[in-house]
């Protein structure tokens, strides 16, 4: 009888730490749960954090996440409406909000992003099949006056009818419809990248450098323009400031001469014979020579002069 009474209290402890072992459960912030019993839901989605129950061993507990969760795609290559072939790498932000449905229609996380992937990637490509190339790499607040601001360009064209952004709004919207049956709610679909295919690459790079090339060459032209003018003033007022300088150096040259005949005219008049003989003896240095004779008569000035030197010697 004792064994088994011992017997039986053991195998109540062991049902009891069974019990406690995988009936509780902690559920964490940032998680939902849904219990299975033998592979089939039961009850309603558990949402709020905290220490649970459930019967041990014949159920289960399928955590998901309740955050907002990631989705990046794969770069697809898609035709645009005016048939230019871009690469598009798209993104959303997704959550789970019915974890029951979520778990019935999808299982977990990694067929939701491939579920996903196929919705949103069909969805992208539609709509850039619709627009042209010009509504997808503008963004839809893009207007001439913003551009006219940003850099110097007269090539400017029309606003976009659409835009970037009108378009993964409606990416987002056409999703959107489909998404609520699996349980997962779309918060946003990004374009993260749009680039040209190689061929179509090299042809915008060439057109790029051909515009460089072409606004270089105005930009030289106008500078050799600025570039004559400026030294066609220079040359203006060179000649402007040699011009007043010669007539200025001519009045002070003509001032001076007119001073010093006015000096000599005094000087003159004041001992008139000595500036005479002087200017003779002048001449007579100017016209005699070594190898020159001079006859004077004895009436002559310079006679008399040599003849005054020679007694004073």
């Amino acid at each position: 009888m004792n064994n088994i009474l011992r017997f039986l209290l053991i195998g109540l402890i062991a049902v009891a730490a069974v019990a406690v072992w995988d009936g509780f459960y902690v559920l964490r912030e940032g998680q939902q749960a849904v219990i299975t019993q033998f592979g089939r839901p039961v009850g309603q989605p558990i949402m709020a954090a905290g220490l649970k129950f459930k019967l041990p061993v014949i159920q289960k507990v399928q955590y998901f996440d309740k955050r907002i969760l990631i989705w990046d795609g794969d770069p697809n290559q898609i035709p645009t409406n005016d048939k230019t072939f871009i690469y598009m790498d798209n993104t959303a932000r997704w959550r789970i909000v019915d974890p029951l449905r979520f778990l019935q229609a999808v299982g977990n996380e990694r067929r939701a992003m491939t579920l996903l992937g196929d919705i949103l990637d069909g969805t992208v490509r539609d709509l850039v099949n619709k627009n042209d190339l010009i509504e997808i790499i503008r963004s839809s607040d893009w207007s001439p006056d913003f551009m006219a601001s940003t850099i110097q360009s007269r090539d400017l064209v029309a606003p976009p009818k659409v835009g970037r952004d009108r378009i993964s709004h409606m990416v987002l919207e056409a999703a959107s419809k489909i998404t609520p049956q699996y349980g997962i709610e779309l918060m946003d679909v990004m374009f993260k990248r749009v680039n040209y295919i190689e061929s179509v690459r090299l042809k915008v790079y060439d057109r790029m450098i051909s515009e460089r090339k072409r606004i270089a060459a105005e930009k030289r032209s106008t500078g050799e323009g600025l570039k004559a003018e400026i030294l066609g003033r220079v040359d203006r007022e060179l000649a402007e400031i040699t011009s007043k300088a010669k007539r200025e150096a001519t009045e002070i040259r003509g001032a001076a001469d007119a001073e010093a005949t006015r000096i000599y005219g005094q000087a003159y008049s004041g001992h008139a014979e000595f500036f005479a003989f002087q200017k003779s003896l002048e001449s007579y240095r100017n016209i005699i020579t070594n190898n020159t004779s001079l006859i004077l008569s004895a009436d002559s000035d310079l006679f008399h002069y040599l003849e005054n030197q020679k007694v004073r010697k």
